[in-house]
């Protein structure tokens, strides 16, 4: 499938300092990306490249067949919906407004605004200035904007920073909903957690540099991080055949709480083990190793090679 955006051995300096170093990745049609990294990783200044607001020092930036920072460029970001960290409104004007001068902006149909406002969950709040907005409301307002002219491509940048709960799901809601109208996400965060259940792919950035990028159960494949079991059992329980020699199965027990790390590929023989233990066990829960997991391995993998 052809890639919607494309960065290919990306190097971008800036005076001594490099920002980033052979950044390599993709976004295909349809997919949501998820760019990975603590704050200073990088993430912004790739977006800002996809975005054609600056050039590669080496390396190749394709957006929508094109270049980005090239001759095309501008036709190419009328393409494009863009939701900075930091969305920022004039106070006075109303959400309704608002969404029309951006429009104009962006040769978008000024009727769509009241579509979108609904689709955002604005609709109630049309016509209120948006200095009596709250954060949540300013940010779904932003990703308003980000939506005007029915873009193919989406770059959020931290759109779930600061929000409360609710308006996070709205968020990862609108996300999903991009998604199942074939539309291709771009979303760099540093909230792991958050995104594992929505992202097609994964691109763990630090420092400049991609760590591994793939989906998450390849990344997981890759690392080999153990599943983590977490066992409540009753009186009488013992660890019987769960740590038998050569297994690879460790566990850790406090009072009837059992944590068992079971080896990449264990999964099975821990369950046949687990099945014959069923009287003395009251709840069992599995969790394959998280983005979050996964990325701490990898810095400290990146460390260690240093």
């Amino acid at each position: 499938m052809k890639a919607v955006a494309a960065l290919d051995q990306v190097v971008m300096r800036y005076g001594r300092v490099t920002a980033l170093d052979r950044v390599s990745f993709g976004l295909e049609a349809g997919s949501v990306v998820a760019l990975v990294g603590h704050n200073g990783a990088g993430k912004t200044t790739v977006l800002k490249l996809v975005l054609g607001l600056i050039q590669p020092t080496e390396g190749t930036v394709r957006v929508l067949g094109g270049d980005p920072a090239g001759g095309k460029g501008a036709a190419i970001r009328r393409r494009i919906g863009f939701l900075p960290e930091t969305a920022s409104f004039h106070a006075a004007m109303t959400g309704r407004e608002l969404l029309a001068f951006y429009a104009g902006l962006k040769g978008a149909v000024p009727a769509q605004a009241a579509d979108i406002l609904s689709h955002v969950g604005l609709d109630h709040a049309a016509d209120r200035r948006v200095g009596t907005y709250s954060k949540g409301m300013r940010q779904r307002l932003g990703m308003a904007q980000a939506l005007l002219g029915d873009p193919d491509l989406v770059l959020l940048d931290e759109p779930t920073s600061g929000l409360d709960p609710n308006s996070r799901l709205q968020v990862y809601q609108t996300i999903d909903a991009l998604k199942a109208r074939g539309k291709s996400i771009l979303v760099s965060t540093h909230a792991l957690a958050e995104i594992e259940a929505h992202a097609d792919k994964v691109v763990l950035i630090h420092e400049g540099r991609v760590l591994a990028a793939g989906t998450l159960q390849g990344l997981r494949d890759g690392a080999r991080l153990p599943t983590v079991a977490r066992l409540t059992v009753r009186d009488g329980w013992e660890a019987g055949g769960l740590t038998a020699a050569g297994n690879g199965i460790h566990l850790d027990r406090e009072a009837d709480k059992v944590t068992v790390a079971v080896p990449q590929g264990g999964m099975p023989a821990f369950l046949d083990i687990l099945a014959g233990m069923r009287p003395w066990v009251a709840e069992v829960e599995i969790a394959p190793p998280t983005l979050d997991r996964l990325y701490q391995h990898l810095l400290a993998e990146a460390g260690g090679a240093r």
